[in-house]
């Protein structure tokens, strides 16, 4: 498994009226989560994509248990936990002084330039196996 802990601190943009974070917030944390991920381990968005491969989001999941508030610092503890196949799916945990917020996923497909289905790139793979 790959891990990655992505610092974030919640602005006042972030909430609502009730001061809690507007739930589809919580997806944008996830996608800068996720950057930093790849960025981590060698894998940069813009480079996979001057490559020719896109990874458009399929499918997308937040469960959400507990809020944070308006300047809570939290981290976005972001995994991916197997090899791609068809697909790579990536976990988020949303935390506050190490208690689970919110919980989630993201899948993404591998498609070139013009949006057709492809099989995961060697490029993308070959980093990957490397830490798992």
């Amino acid at each position: 498994m790959i891990s990655y802990d992505h610092p974030v601190r919640v602005y006042y943009r972030d909430v609502d009226k009730m001061n809690i974070v507007y739930y589809s917030r919580y997806f944008e944390m996830f996608e800068e989560a996720r950057t930093e991920l790849l960025r981590s381990i060698g894998l940069d968005v813009t480079e996979i994509e001057k490559a020719g491969t896109m990874l458009p989001v399929v499918e997308a999941h937040a469960d959400y248990k507990k809020a944070a508030g308006f300047e809570d610092e939290l981290v976005i503890r972001t995994n991916i936990p197997a090899l791609p196949k068809g697909k790579l799916r990536i976990a988020y945990e949303v935390l506050k002084d190490n208690d689970v917020l919110v919980s989630g996923f993201t899948e993404h497909a591998f498609t070139n330039a013009e949006g057709k289905p492809t099989r995961a790139p060697e490029m993308i793979l070959s980093v990957l196996q490397k830490h798992f």
